[in-house]
């Protein structure tokens, strides 16, 4: 992920692969995101393994199109990395798997913080 982060005087040090949210137009973007039941949804089935949208729409029970708009938003935040299926056949097919292990709020005397921690690949 690639979030601008504005230095501040107390920030706690990054750890390699993790990264911290303290814009608030970041945090309110996220937390939109994952306030989102059929995005939710779409980050519990892709942690296994990665699964072709026509999978997602079976697993989360949701329709196609709106599976689509899920998919290219949870890719747009960061929270869902994009792949390529290769078959046999030549007809390769996009999958997806969520790029996220965990996302930390924190609200404290500093302010709001989000921690997002990418999964280990």
């Amino acid at each position: 992920m690639s979030y601008a982060v504005p230095p501040t005087q107390n920030r706690p040090p990054e750890t390699a692969g993790e990264e911290l949210l303290q814009a608030e137009s970041e945090i309110t973007d996220l937390l939109a995101v994952l306030d989102d039941p059929d995005c939710r949804a779409v980050l519990e089935v892709t942690g296994e393994q990665p699964l072709s949208a026509t999978e997602i729409v079976e697993r989360c029970d949701i329709p196609s199109s709106t599976a689509y708009r899920k998919i290219e938003r949870l890719v747009d935040a960061g929270l869902l990395r994009e792949g390529v299926r290769i078959r046999s056949s030549g007809k390769h097919a996009s999958e997806y798997r969520r790029s996220v292990d965990h996302v930390e709020l924190s609200i404290g005397d500093g302010g709001t913080e989000v921690r997002v921690v990418e999964r280990d690949e």
